[in-house]
């Protein structure tokens, strides 16, 4: 099922020539941004320079921080007047990301939404619950408009309030839901304590943070769905740049909308497909606040082979964030990674808490678990043989020496956003 057939399954010659038109159309806009216009300088580059799509390379790299310091509307391409809304992330590392959207923006927008959902087998007889923030947060108004422009009766539930949203979601017939996938994971918690029925639920997207494939299988038993990953960011609209159709094998990102490179994050030089690198993307279709090579930090690759679909370019699913590396003893490990052992293992139940402390100047990683009730209550020595069970796999699959704790279910945080899982004790140390 497409939205857009033709363009979604755009490629070869047609795909560049459309890639070339929009860029060079993205770089003339940019030259109404100060800070671009100083690095054109800086790099000795016009416009003009850039005839082809690999000529991008030529073209300066945009960081987190350059937006940052740009605070509140140094990034803003157009009059003020022609801007009608605004989002911004949450600034817990320094000054907020402020985004800012025309009319056209907007309508551009929904319609990466309207072709995720429909990827995802949404139509408009069905109802749609989205269960995160409406606020400045780009996930709540992005989906929603996407979801009406589809036709589907869109519920604006919002974060929070969980025994009502389940009821919302048995009482009002709904089909597809949206939310992080640790909430979705409270959720079906709360409902099976309600005893509550979701016969009706069929479609989940999920995303706003890193989820492991380990996990799908949970999400998709205890909810009765078909889990899609979901990918973006606000920087580039918000949700929408790249979404799972019904392969599971990778995220479609609509190529006709964004130009997507691979780079090791420390050379900045480029990767070619099937090798992991940071992602970064020029967005083709952003009018108010155009961007050039912008570095997500997240961390993933281009797949190379077509996909069954026949839609055009995936990426893998995003490990984690670059700057979410965790370093312990030398080792490299995203959280993603650890959750994706530790739920293949039976007995083990939703939640967990990473903990990492130095102690005589060596890292010490401490795993808080929780277990199944069954387990909890079972024999002590089944106890323990799971204890070292998950402590083996993760030396065996990640090499890492861990403590593991086993709790009780309800005995660490629940997150009805996005889920803080990593307590890094080093930096204060």
């Amino acid at each position: 099922m497409f939205w857009n057939e033709e363009i979604e399954t755009i490629s070869g010659e047609d795909l560049q020539k459309l890639q070339i038109e929009r860029l060079r159309e993205t770089i003339l806009r940019t030259q109404s941004v100060p800070f671009y216009r100083e690095k054109f300088k800086e790099f000795g580059i016009t416009p003009d320079d850039i005839q082809t799509c690999d000529d991008v390379k030529k073209l300066p790299l945009t960081t987190k921080k350059d937006l940052q310091q740009g605070y509140p509307f140094g990034f803003v391409a157009v009059p003020m007047r022609d801007v009608v809304r605004i989002h911004t992330t949450s600034g817990t590392t320094g000054k907020p990301t402020v985004v800012t959207y025309t009319a056209q923006d907007l309508d551009n927008w929904s319609e990466l939404i309207a072709r995720n959902l429909t990827m995802a087998g949404m139509t408009s007889d069905d109802v749609f619950q989205n269960m995160v923030n409406y606020g400045l947060f780009t996930g709540g108004l992005g989906f929603h408009y996407g979801s009406e422009k589809i036709g589907a009766v869109s519920i604006p539930a919002g974060t929070g309030n969980t025994e009502r949203q389940i009821e919302m979601l048995s009482e009002f017939g709904v089909t597809a839901i949206h939310c992080t996938p640790s909430y979705a994971m409270r959720v079906a918690e709360v409902a099976e304590e309600m005893g509550a029925t979701l016969d009706k639920l069929k479609i989940g997207v999920f995303g706003a943070e890193p989820w492991s494939e380990a996990l799908r299988p949970h999400l998709e038993r205890r909810l009765g769905v078909e889990a899609f990953d979901s990918y973006g960011m606000s920087e580039l609209f918000g949700p929408g740049v790249a979404f799972e159709c019904k392969e599971h094998n990778g995220l479609h990102i609509w190529h006709d909308s964004y130009y997507v490179e691979i780079i090791d994050p420390k050379t900045g030089e480029n990767l070619p497909p099937g090798q992991r690198g940071e992602l970064v993307i020029t967005p083709l279709m952003k009018h108010a606040m155009p961007l050039l090579r912008y570095r997500t930090g997240d961390i993933t690759m281009l797949i190379p082979e077509p996909c069954p679909c026949g839609r055009g370019m995936r990426i893998a699913r995003v490990t984690g964030r670059s700057d979410d590396m965790l370093i312990i003893r030398g080792i490299n490990v995203f959280p993603s990674q650890i959750e994706h052992v530790i739920r293949q293992i039976p007995g083990v139940g939703d939640q967990y808490m990473v903990t990492i402390d130095r102690v005589h100047y060596l890292d010490e990683m401490t795993i808080d678990i929780e277990v199944t009730d069954e387990m909890f209550n079972g024999e002590l020595d089944q106890l323990k043989q799971l204890q070292l069970r998950v402590a083996r796999a993760l030396k065996e699959r990640l090499e890492l020496r861990t403590t593991i704790n086993l709790v009780g279910r309800g005995s660490l945080p629940r997150f009805e956003g996005k889920a803080k899982r990593v307590i890094d004790n080093r930096k204060d140390v």
